[in-house]
């Protein structure tokens, strides 16, 4: 039996629902400060005090990057929070400065000067950081250990959601605007067709990819080491095969390795350096060859591409938004989630602030004005995960393929020219959308082609190089 007797919203309070408490929920929540008077995070789990493990986050153990365009929307949204980030320990890391890359068409060259930039840390960190800033300001709440049970209203308006408590006991709850901030596991389209509504289009696309993270003690001295990044070439006619060493806090590297269908990595400890060293190039696995472990290796399979069109339904209710993970799930190896859910939380911040959230049609804007960043993400990624062996859910097409050819020769210029490093990192950093790089100044660097000969290995310094090998000589002669 439902029970109807749960606290309403005031005649003149507005209360918004969030459903899901993590990173995109979070974004939301912030962004529907001042649109409403009470905000409500609604949260399967018990969200931890402080960077600590989630039980509804289990890739949060692998690398995750914030890429600039990114930080700049949570910067949006909750002003300083860079700030907040580097306190807690996490580093901002220039690139191309400081990153060492291999790309499918050679290594990427290490500019003196700063184009964009990211954030390194744990996800925990990132996380933790986040929560603390939006649940320190007035007016928004968790309800944890609850479960989202259905949306109330009709068709044509959402005005609560249907809940379960730890107890069993379920009941509804009242609001002005709900948001669907539930990730992965979002069960949006089901929702809505009990409302009445048709269920958006989707497409899926699966790798089969496997990640496999370990956490090491870093050497001592590398507090200002590049992140290296080794990346399979999807047109190799092989499993994709790639490595990534993220410097993070505490003096440790989180090192995530990972496998299309047929070339996984494993979960056993003494395979993970050997994968490693069997990529494209070995670099990753003969930097941590010597380095102390930390944890053993953590094992992940949830990374298809999946996409619901839902700024496409005909009939989208009122007051309702999907965000995040929700509306996209990506190939995480781009690194592109977590930014997209941050863009997509200040297109719902500036459309509710300038309408109100009780305005006729506000929705179904925001929803179109979010897909606006997931499109950018979204064609990014199957412009090269459709290549590899064994990918289920879409064979390339001819556009994929002339595409495809477009971003190798693009990559390949970057690999020798600045302009290009500029120009392609601007759209891969979600700070500029795909369409500009057919503007003029990325055409004419794409015309002119690499400045300089390709790199024939990593660029190291002789000091990185320095610090990784005075620490295995101590290593070997433990």
């Amino acid at each position: 039996m439902i029970d109807r007797k749960n606290v309403p919203p005031s005649a003149t309070a507005r209360r918004a629902i969030v459903m899901g408490g993590g990173l995109a929920g979070m974004f939301a929540a912030a962004a529907l400060r001042g649109a409403a008077d009470e905000i409500l995070v609604i949260e399967n789990d018990e969200l931890p005090d402080g960077p600590l493990p989630r039980k509804g986050l289990p890739q949060a153990g692998h690398v995750h990057l914030l890429w600039s365009g990114g930080v700049h929307a949570a910067e949006t949204l909750l002003p300083g929070i860079t700030e907040n980030w580097l306190a807690a320990g996490a580093r901002r890391i220039p690139i191309p400065t400081g990153m060492v890359g291999l790309s499918a068409q050679g290594w990427f060259r290490r500019w003196r000067k700063e184009t964009h930039f990211l954030i390194a840390c744990s996800r925990d960190l990132l996380d933790s950081v986040v929560r603390t800033r939006v649940l320190a300001g007035h007016g928004v709440k968790v309800l944890p250990r609850t479960r989202v049970e259905g949306l109330v209203g009709d068709a044509a308006r959402v005005c609560g959601v249907r809940v379960r408590d730890a107890d069993g006991h379920e009941h509804v709850l009242e609001a002005d605007f709900v948001v669907d901030a539930s990730g992965r596991g979002s069960r949006a389209p089901r929702f809505l067709e009990e409302l009445g509504v048709a269920g958006p289009e989707e497409r899926t696309l699966d790798l089969g990819l496997v990640y496999a993270s370990r956490l090491f003690r870093a050497p001592e001295g590398s507090e200002s080491f590049p992140v290296v990044n080794v990346q399979s070439d999807p047109r190799a006619a092989r499993p994709g095969q790639s490595a990534a060493i993220l410097p993070i806090e505490g003096d440790r590297w989180l090192v995530t390795a990972a496998g299309t269908r047929g070339g996984e990595p494993t979960d056993r400890s003494e395979d993970f350096v050997e994968f490693t060293r069997g990529l494209r190039h070995p670099i990753v696995g003969e930097l941590i060859a010597h380095l102390e472990p930390l944890s053993g290796v953590q094992i992940s399979r949830s990374t298809r591409n999946r996409r619901r069109y839902f700024e496409k339904v005909r009939q989208w209710p009122e007051r309702f938004v999907v965000v995040g993970d929700a509306v996209a799930g990506f190939n995480p190896i781009y690194g592109h989630g977590m930014s997209v859910a941050a863009q997509g939380a200040v297109a719902l911040r500036s459309m509710a602030g300038d309408d109100g959230i009780t305005s006729r049609g506000l929705a179904r804007r925001v929803q179109r004005a979010i897909a606006q960043p997931v499109s950018g993400a979204w064609n990014l990624a199957l412009g090269q995960d459709v290549f590899y062996p064994g990918a289920e859910g879409a064979a390339p097409s001819a556009a994929d393929k002339l595409l495809s050819r477009y971003v190798d020769h693009l990559l390949r210029t970057s690999c020798g020219s600045f302009t290009m490093t500029k120009e392609f990192t601007d759209v891969t950093s979600l700070e500029r959308p795909a369409t500009h790089l057919l503007k003029p100044r990325a055409l004419l660097a794409a015309a002119l082609g690499p400045q300089h000969p390709p790199l024939t290995g990593p660029p190291l310094t002789q000091q990185e190089r320095d610090i990784v090998a005075a620490h295995g000589a101590r290593r070997t002669a433990k």
